[in-house]
């Protein structure tokens, strides 16, 4: 399958780095506001605290001969003060608010005239600079956090765009995917053609009464091509694409997300005919709770959602495409029939289409002629197309690296292996005692492979660590398989349990190395259980609830059995490995031994030990 294609349009474009700039910038303008407002509230309160005198405390001052002068604003009620003083506090200055200046006056005059007092008593016209100065001053705290407030709706997205589009008015470029571009996606393909169709021509279908799915749930695992396919309806229409994350709706402040929703379907129907995709939908999509919190948030977005979705218009030729990997998280109202009408899995390919992908994606990349990729897509397994399209990658940046001139099978298997086990790390070192407890817990699960007839053949063993793995058996992946049977489940479990199984039998040790076969094995016999029905005790019953308080329904004696039969299954597994080892303990120490001396084995050295 293609890569999604970036929009060349530059007004479209907006590089990451920037944006991160950006915000980082936002962020430090917001400290510095939050700072500046803390310190002048705490400065200011700090200085009038020591300014500040009591009306009291002043007609006491005045009684007691320590008021020198008194200046007084007109058309203000603060009057300043020189207070009389020794040392640091000689010639204080102080600020009083007065109840009644006309009172105080008249105060003031009377102890001047019967007393005899010595106040110089000044009075001057205000300033009307000075005026607007501290009205400014006293209100800018407020106007930091207006500031702050609006800079953080901005960082929310509250005036930004709902949504990036793709062949609007702006002269930005429709997807320029076709259905072409895409492979192993045949039968879904097919059902979607009839939605270009009627974008196209949907006055045909408006005559014949026929009315269009709304929306168009598109699931399946990452990678498999879901976006890509979006991508390609548009272009193969040649209608504007306006294209959102789920997660772009999730604000931090209530009611933004909503707000998001109602912009976006304007800007739809105003470019209509055209396509919304919103990917990611379970990020606004999950099923509704009554908890408060960011769940409202998300409640409100989604049921503003519905309500667009019902919202359409007949003549308004708007389809709305989704995708998810977890539509078991969707709210069952996104997908009743006038909202998502049609859900379409997006499955990772078959043989075929595997093989169509690497043809596809072998474009402009040179190969040597042992390459054959019907081989690689019958050893690929499960991969998708995004995996498969690394693998192609990876093999050209390893056949670069090496120096060769085209890519090789050998480029592509080692590809394989560095996305599926990891990195080969040839040059870490390993003491002998772990090289050694490596070589017979690889060779155990190798030797137990061989004589289970549901295991597919050894295709590569080694002891060479590659990412967590100090080592690993690789296997022969020849076929797809859609179902799995309760012996291959079970012979699956014995050759899991093989790697443990020679630890103790050549080396009467155990080690860590097996915890993660002993975790698959362990998940395996909890799904036969609880999911598969594969048991004769339990019967054919399912124990696979959404809510784990669900499970008590079923009581603590089915629970414990449940418990007590995995425990059985994982023994009698470890058992079964532990016999077929003790039968051939000739093989499996040869198989340990070559290890030991060339670090791996083939598939046909492996095959030579079982020839007589």
């Amino acid at each position: 399958m293609k890569e999604n294609q970036k929009p060349k349009d530059k007004k479209q474009k907006k590089p990451r780095d920037f944006e991160s700039i950006k915000t980082i910038l936002l962020l430090i303008v917001l400290i510095i506001c939050i700072v500046s407002s803390i310190a002048i509230l705490y400065f200011s309160d700090k200085e009038n605290e020591e300014r500040e005198l009591a009306y009291t405390e002043l007609i006491s001052a005045i009684n007691a001969g320590e008021i020198e002068k008194i200046e007084m604003t007109t058309g203000s009620a603060n009057i300043k003060v020189i207070m009389h003083g020794e040392g640091e506090e000689k010639d204080r200055e102080k600020m009083v608010l007065v109840p009644s200046i006309q009172a105080f006056m008249e105060l003031v005059q009377d102890k001047v005239d019967k007393e005899g007092k010595e106040i110089e008593l000044k009075q001057k016209p205000i300033n009307p600079v000075l005026r607007i100065s501290d009205t400014l001053f006293s209100l800018l705290p407020t106007i930091l956090l207006i500031v702050l407030m609006i800079m953080v709706f901005k960082m929310q997205g509250l005036g930004g765009d709902s949504g990036k589009v793709y062949g609007g008015e702006d002269g930005s470029k429709s997807p320029d995917v076709r259905f072409g571009d895409i492979a192993g996606l045949d039968e879904e393909k097919g059902e979607l053609i009839e939605i270009v169709d009627f974008l196209k021509k949907p006055q045909e279908y408006q005559e014949m009464g026929a009315k269009i799915p709304r929306g168009i749930l598109l699931y399946g695992k990452p990678g498999t091509g879901k976006t890509l396919i979006a991508r390609a309806i548009a272009g193969e229409a040649g209608v504007p694409f306006i294209s959102m994350s789920g997660s772009e709706f999730i604000e931090m402040f209530a009611g933004l997300g909503a707000s998001r929703v109602r912009k976006l379907f304007e800007k739809a129907k105003k470019m209509s005919p055209c396509i919304i995709f919103i990917d990611e939908i379970d990020a606004i999509g999950s099923r509704r709770t009554s908890n408060s919190g960011s769940e409202t948030e998300n409640n409100q977005t989604l049921n503003q959602l519905l309500v667009e979705m019902d919202g359409f218009d007949t003549e308004e030729t708007i389809i709305v495409l989704a995708a998810t990997n977890r539509p078991e998280m969707l709210d069952k109202a996104l997908l009743r029939p006038g909202r998502f009408d049609r859900q379409i899995t997006i499955p990772a390919p078959d043989l075929l289409g595997r093989e169509a992908i690497l043809k596809l994606h072998s474009k402009n990349k040179k190969f040597a002629d042992d390459v054959d990729f019907k081989t690689i897509a019958g050893d690929t397994a499960g991969f998708t197309g995004a995996e498969l399209a690394n693998v192609l990658n990876e093999a050209a940046i390893i056949a670069t690296r090496s120096k060769h001139k085209q890519i090789s099978n050998e480029d592509i298997e080692n590809a394989v292996k560095k996305i599926t086990v990891g990195l080969e790390k040839t040059n870490r070192v390993i003491s002998d005692k772990d090289k050694k407890l490596t070589a017979y817990h690889e060779a155990g699960h190798a030797v137990v492979s061989k004589f289970l007839p549901t295991q597919t053949e050894v295709k590569e063993v080694s002891i060479i660590p590659r990412g967590l793995a100090g080592g690993y058996t690789m296997y022969k992946t020849n076929e797809d398989k859609f179902y799995v049977s309760r012996t291959e489940l079970l012979e699956k479990m014995v050759a899991l349990m093989g790697g443990r199984a020679a630890e103790k039998i050549a080396l009467n040790e155990i080690s860590t190395g097996a915890s993660n076969d002993i975790e698959v094995a362990t998940g395996i016999a909890k799904d036969m259980l609880t999911i598969y029905g594969m048991d004769d005790t339990l019967g054919p019953i399912s124990l696979k609830v959404d809510d784990p308080y669900e499970i008590q329904i079923f009581g603590d004696k089915v629970i414990d059995q449940v418990g007590n039969q995995i425990q059985v299954l994982i023994d009698n597994a470890y058992e079964t490995a532990q016999k077929i080892l003790l039968n051939n303990m000739d093989i499996l120490d040869k198989v340990a031994q070559t290890l030991l001396e060339k670090e791996k084995i083939t598939s046909e050295e492996f095959e030579e030990f079982f020839r007589v």
